[in-house]
């Protein structure tokens, strides 16, 4: 707690501090509630108000369905899939409705949740004044040797929930000012997600979807999710199978699979561009990390991505790879990227045309 305790500490700060510690201790709660002294509540309030205010065009996609009845229906479609589990790529077969484990870990057809509260690391459309309303969802269908959340994704460290709390934690994030719901790693939890938000919606939730994924995900499944989710957010991690088996638990099929989910998210919600408040309300937004000795391949990637979707694409192209977890195995990913590494993928990406790039940190570009 020592950190924790920082004179002129601001309010962004605080919460990014207290998100850090929910992580370690593997709390599932909405951090601000930590935080309801009387001054912080009121300027909290302001701070909701005025920037969670939606446009007054912008209705989330999966309302339509809630009125419809189609969302509660594909929910509990999804929720069939797991009594022979093929909600991912990996297509186990377990039957998760009998608490069945397979390759993901995930404790049957029960939800873990690491953590849920306002994120301030994520890309700055996401995350505005009030915070991406972040939940971390445990376990992990890709296992990545070099996971920088591996106790969460792995390990499974978090506190077991189900569709009623996490509708009302969807529920807190938006009364405490979150721009989103951002559910990070949350493949293997789709039945229950959706099962969630049809409670949340009747309950008033008007709120984005963001679907935060390692995007190895098949296509029948995101089949499932056209007109639920509002912003597709998926790394594109390797462009080489031979790395994707080698880094990513044998899924050899990452590259191929990926690529046609990226595809079929842009088809469903298009290219991302923000409202006039400068928030993200819609839209696919691609994350890749640089990673050592061209680990990814990198700069094939962003040739892909300009020749099959617009240029104007929104592309992060992120840079702070660490060897984590098991990467020190791995003497060619067992360190840090170089200024120059990163420089390479930057400008092969302008040299292909991309026109939207979101690149972390330009005094990369400038060592």
């Amino acid at each position: 707690m020592e950190e924790l305790i920082l004179k002129n500490l601001t309010r962004r700060k605080l919460c990014q501090k207290l998100g850090q510690l929910c992580w370690q201790l593997s709390l599932s709660s909405i951090l601000i509630d930590s935080l309801r002294q009387p001054a912080v509540a009121g300027k909290r309030a302001a701070i909701a108000e005025e920037s969670t205010a939606p446009q007054a065009d912008f209705e989330p996609a999966y309302l339509n369905l809630y009125r419809t009845g189609e969302l509660k229906e594909r929910a509990e479609t999804l929720w069939q899939i797991m009594e022979d589990c093929r909600l991912c790529p990996r297509e186990c077969g377990v039957n998760r409705l009998e608490g069945v484990r397979g390759f993901c870990g995930a404790p049957g057809a029960t939800l873990v949740v690491s953590a849920a509260h306002p994120h301030f690391g994520e890309e700055t459309p996401l995350v505005g004044n009030g915070g991406s309303g972040t939940i971390f969802l445990t376990h992990c269908n890709l296992r990545c040797v070099f996971c920088q959340n591996w106790q969460i994704s792995q390990l499974g460290r978090g506190m077991e929930s189900n569709s009623n709390k996490l509708a009302q934690m969807m529920l807190k994030l938006q009364e405490i000012g979150c721009h989103n719901i951002n559910f990070v790693t949350p493949t293997h939890y789709a039945a229950l997600i959706l099962k969630a938000l049809d409670i949340a919606a009747e309950k008033g939730l008007r709120l984005p979807i963001v679907y935060n994924t390692s995007g190895w995900e098949r296509l029948e499944i995101l089949k499932l999710l056209d007109g639920i989710v509002d912003i597709y957010l998926p790394d594109f991690k390797y462009w080489d199978s031979d790395m994707s088996a080698k880094y990513s638990s044998g899924a050899e099929s990452y590259p191929e699979i990926t690529r046609n989910a990226i595809l079929e998210m842009h088809r469903q919600v298009g290219v991302a561009k923000p409202a006039k408040d400068g928030i993200m309300q819609r839209g696919l937004m691609i994350r890749h990390l640089v990673m050592p000795n061209n680990t990814g391949g990198s700069e094939k990637m962003m040739a892909w991505i300009a020749q099959v979707l617009p240029k104007d694409t929104y592309v992060n192209i992120m840079a702070q790879y660490s060897p984590l977890y098991k990467a020190y195995d791995y003497p060619e990913i067992s360190r840090r990227i170089t200024n120059d590494e990163y420089k390479k993928v930057v400008t092969r990406a302008i040299e292909v045309g991309l026109t939207n790039l979101d690149v972390q940190g330009y005094w990369w570009l400038k060592r």
